[in-house]
């Protein structure tokens, strides 16, 4: 009897808790470049890594410079080793300068997110 007070206590807190896990939606949660961070030569991509599996066909990076003109950028691709991590090749090295990625994501559970973050290449 003890062990069903227990369940009929315990069980509804254990179900809260693995709804909210279903209902997560993928976060930034690293970037390479790094975000609001100094690189001292221009990447070859734009890595992104988040907190769970995104699909790549509804997902991806813009690139911009400090003047707002579109950086080319080749199809986003995920990361073979790990489905949270978008990777999108640059098609031409960066000069110095400020950077803005602008990004979105749709998990593999169908949520949306999106964010931007800048970068800069040092001179």
């Amino acid at each position: 009897m003890p062990g069903t007070i227990a369940l009929r206590v315990l069980a509804p807190f254990a179900f809260a808790i693995f709804a909210t896990a279903a209902l997560a939606h993928a976060r930034l949660v690293k970037a390479d470049p790094p975000v609001g961070g100094t690189i001292a030569t221009s990447p070859k991509e734009i890595r992104l890594k988040f907190s769970e599996g995104v699909e790549p066909r509804f997902s991806g990076a813009a690139l911009v410079d400090s003047a707002g003109a579109a950086i080319a950028t080749e199809k986003p691709t995920l990361d073979p080793a790990d489905p949270a991590v978008l990777v999108t090749p640059l098609s031409q090295p960066l000069k110095p300068g400020v950077y803005k990625v602008t990004w979105h994501a749709v998990s593999v559970d169908t949520h949306q997110t999106q964010g931007e973050f800048t970068f800069t290449v040092a001179p």
